[in-house]
């Protein structure tokens, strides 16, 4: 690596010489003699290096290599939590073959307590767990005995995914992190916008975290969306665009059920296809994998418990037959596409329907704050542990109900998980008075409840984009592109918009990733900006859309 003063300032802070000598060393044992970081992982790596730190890195970026190289310079051993058991296998396989000593700790496992016993006496250099691990008190403390020195979260956006397949005990990492003696936190995902990216390391308990993002553009990703008015005229829609496409591809619907509608629709029309969701023993999700990776399945239908950790060079397209939740979400699946850098397209159908209302939290009354209160007293007098479902009763709600508000709870660390969905009381519950948490939790229901449900106006925008829609997805990800792409359905009909400087744009109008702040809905981010509207998202208020013309006659949104 060159000395020069470049290379003495990372994205985070300076970083010394003796550092970099570091890095290089362990570069070169990780990826072998003469290999150097690229794609963004050099920057990650000396991020972690100065400070906690948040890398929003491409797909097939390397991450592991990002996290191995920062373990090994900090010197103390690595914990990382990553969400299925396909990375955890693959991730391990690539560090064992580059020489470093990682081991897997999930439920596949039968010889935990060695693993356990290994880490905490310095024998391990990475384990690669899950998220649940981390929820139970013995693997804690046998981690803690190892005193870790990073904490690497892999797929991060899970934190804040609160879709059906949601793991909820990514809320509780923030916790366990306190147990292990508060190692540094490194980050990472391929997609995360800018209000994504807050949230996240607030449940992390990092917000002040550096971030390193690189370009989240997939210029050789073709884009488009249909209108589609009836839900069995989609279906249809669906079934002959996949029959036109070429080579692998995944279809993404939003639950179970269609899952299976989809796949046996496309059978009938000759497509080999499988189905895929959260729900399915671990045996037939890996069969169904191993089958779509192999080449044996050329199409699987999934939820979006797909995807992560598939890295299979040669998809040629994701087709969305449901609307996604969030834009990160979109953003995230249709990456899976065109990994080998050839052409791909992305494909979304939506409903004047789908996009009313998200579907997540889209039913159902949400526990106030008395009902958490009766929950809290219930968990209380059972310090070994009760069924999460017999609390619902007592406390007024749906077993339903109680499992949206459950999560935040968690999160507060005012209960914590035990197998067979049992709950106990978390650390930080005082049993004398919980009346203040019970605040808490009511709190951050509603705002995650409105986020969500609001949330899907920039889905809308995206879906209903008038002019060129990667340069709408771009700008709800919090990066401004004026021109136009060439490579979706609006720029091939003709319809790009405006290149340049939008019409009518004037000095002072806000822009995409900016803070601003309003007078009524306090701070937030401007999301995207169009001719006529701006778009901001609010720390309390979720996604709001103004009026342009009236922002700047009443200047209602100042900057942060």
């Amino acid at each position: 690596m060159p000395d020069t003063s470049a290379d003495l300032l990372g994205p985070c802070g300076p970083v010394d010489r003796p550092t970099l000598d570091a890095v290089d060393a362990a570069v070169a044992r990780v990826l072998g003699e003469g290999a150097e970081l690229g794609g963004g992982q050099r920057e990650a790596v000396l991020g972690a290096l100065v400070d906690d730190c948040f890398a929003v890195l491409p797909p097939a970026a390397g991450k592991t290599a990002v996290y191995a190289v920062t373990g090994l310079v900090l010197g103390g051993p690595t914990v990382v939590v990553s969400p299925t058991l396909s990375l955890h296998r693959d991730q391990v396989a690539h560090l064992v073959d580059a020489g470093v000593r990682a081991e897997v700790l999930n439920s596949t496992v039968s010889a935990r307590g060695a693993v356990l016993e290994r880490f905490a006496a310095g024998e391990i250099e990475v384990l690669v767990t899950s998220p649940e691990q981390l929820a139970r008190e013995d693997v804690l403390d046998a981690l803690a005995a190892g005193s870790p020195t990073l904490l690497a979260v892999d797929e991060a956006h899970c934190v804040c995914d609160w879709g059906p397949d949601f793991r909820p005990d990514y809320l509780g990492l923030a916790l366990a992190r306190r147990r292990l003696g508060r190692p540094r936190v490194l980050a990472l995902t391929a997609t995360a916008s800018i209000p994504a990216r807050g949230e996240i390391l607030e449940l992390l308990g990092v917000p002040d975290a550096c971030v390193v993002v690189r370009d989240p553009d997939r210029p050789h990703i073709h884009l488009s969306a249909h209108l589609v008015h009836e839900e069995e005229a989609k279906w249809e829609r669906v079934v002959d665009e996949v029959v036109g496409l070429e080579g692998a591809g995944i279809v993404y619907v939003g639950t179970r059920g269609h899952t299976t509608l989809v796949r046996d629709r496309l059978r009938e029309a000759g497509v080999t296809a499988e189905a895929y969701d959260g729900g399915m023993r671990a045996r037939e999700r890996a069969r169904v994998q191993d089958a779509f990776m192999g080449g044996e399945v050329p199409v699987v239908v999934a939820t979006s418990a797909f995807g992560m950790g598939i890295d299979k060079p040669d998809v040629r397209w994701v087709l969305h037959g449901d609307t996604p939740t969030s834009i990160d979400a979109y953003h995230q699946e249709i990456g899976r596409a065109g990994r080998d850098g050839g052409p791909a397209r992305a494909v979304l159908f939506h409903r004047p329907q789908d996009l009313a209302r998200p579907k997540l939290f889209a039913s159902g009354r949400d526990p106030r704050r008395e009902a958490l209160t009766t929950v809290l007293a219930a968990v209380c007098r059972h310090p070994d542990g009760v069924g999460q479902d017999e609390l619902a009763g007592p406390a007024g709600v749906s077993k339903a109900g109680l499992a949206r508000a459950m999560p935040a709870l968690v999160a507060l660390g005012a209960v914590t998980r035990l197998p067979g969905r049992r709950v106990a009381p978390g650390d930080v519950i005082a049993c004398d008075d919980f009346s203040g948490l019970a605040d808490q939790a009511a709190a951050l229901i509603a705002r995650r409840r409105e986020r969500e449900q609001s949330k899907v106006e920039l889905v809308r925008r995206y879906a209903e984009a008038p002019g060129c829609r990667r340069r709408t997805l771009l700008e709800a990800l919090g990066e401004s592109r004026d021109e136009p792409c060439g490579l979706c359905d609006q720029c091939d009909a003709g319809h790009p918009g405006d290149p340049g400087k939008r019409t009518g744009a004037q000095d002072g109008d806000p822009v995409p990733g900016e803070a601003v702040r309003h007078d009524e809905w306090g701070p937030g981010t401007v999301t995207t900006v169009a001719d006529e509207s701006v778009v901001v998202l609010f720390d309390e208020g979720g996604y709001r859309t103004l009026s342009l013309p009236v922002v700047r006659e009443k200047h209602l949104l100042a900057p942060a």
